[in-house]
């Protein structure tokens, strides 16, 4: 995806709302972060104990952890026309933040585990008058990711509105567990009280 601004590749810390959802995982659980670009998801999964998978169209930026134990990096382009390179996979935890390829939705859902979770965060509309992303084809519109996701996976979580911080921007954020995971039912998500859009 083109049509993104620089600092957001640049931003050293992982998102807190990516954060909040991984803090359920016990250690060794399966991740995947989704074009990953710099790996700031992936470095702090890893930091967790969890078992990483990185994906992107250019994991060069990824090369110091080539090779370590508990992290596999998959170079491919999503946005081509070819089978998804993840297709038959599952994970505990999904993660998807700031890529927009609506072709590979549904892949991504079938990602998750049916004990999993799927996180996701991305621009949407309204960001245009901040800069980038401003073409609508990488902007989610209103109750978009919810209903791409439903009823296959449950809602657990889900925001959109404008951030500040580290910088301005329209998001849409989802956090969302198969059928067989406790949050579907028997366990609910304890509800924070500090986690709103910001």
């Amino acid at each position: 995806m083109a049509d993104l601004p620089q600092h957001d590749h640049d931003a050293p810390e992982p998102s807190k709302w990516v954060v909040r959802f991984l803090s359920g995982l016990d250690a060794g659980a399966k991740v995947v972060d989704i074009a990953c670009g710099r790996g700031r998801h992936l470095r702090y999964a890893l930091e967790q104990g969890f078992d990483v998978t990185g994906l992107d169209r250019d994991v060069s930026k990824l090369s110091d952890l080539a090779g370590r134990e508990h992290v596999r990096l998959i170079e491919a382009d999503l946005e081509r026309n070819a089978p998804f390179p993840l297709a038959g996979e599952t994970f505990d935890a999904v993660i998807v933040a700031n890529y927009l390829w609506r072709p590979i939705l549904a892949d991504i859902a079938a990602c998750a585990a049916p004990d999993g979770i799927l996180i996701y965060e991305t621009y949407a509309l309204g960001n245009e008058r901040f800069g980038k992303p401003s073409n609508p084809n990488f902007l989610l519109k209103p109750n978009e990711l919810v209903e791409e996701f439903t009823p296959e996976l449950v809602v657990v979580a889900f925001e959109h509105g404008q951030a500040m911080r580290p910088y301005p921007r329209v998001i849409q954020r989802i956090a969302a567990c198969g059928q067989a995971h406790p949050w579907a039912g028997s366990a609910p998500l304890e509800l924070s009280e500090n986690s709103g859009i910001g």
